[in-house]
């Protein structure tokens, strides 16, 4: 398994500040994409793949997945979410060297 503390540390400064929030209950992130997205680039994962996924074309995404790739150790990052409710926070599953990421701390 990859060591994901880095990642892990980005997800707490999220939570710190407000922009995402650990479900015990759903096992689940709540969040904005864009801000897991750019955690994970940060930690040296490059975009590879990015796609959204629409219920029509006039309308706006449903849900989407990124996949990045670090190129110094081979490891893929995934980030797949789901909007939900108008005016709730998108769900958000983060998994890295097929690791899925919750928000206990280890």
């Amino acid at each position: 398994m990859s060591d994901t503390a880095g990642i892990r540390e980005r997800l707490k400064e999220l939570r710190h500040h407000g922009k995402m929030q650990w479900s015990e209950i759903e096992h689940v992130w709540a969040g904005e994409p864009v801000d897991v997205v750019e955690a994970l680039a940060h930690e040296g994962f490059a975009e590879y793949k990015r796609e959204v996924a629409r219920s029509r074309r006039d309308r706006p995404p449903t849900g989407g997945v990124w996949q990045g790739l670090d190129s110094r150790t081979g490891i893929v990052a995934s980030a797949i979410w789901v909007h939900r409710d108008a005016g709730a926070a998108p769900i958000v599953f983060i998994e890295v060297d097929g690791e899925l990421l919750d928000g206990n701390s280890r």
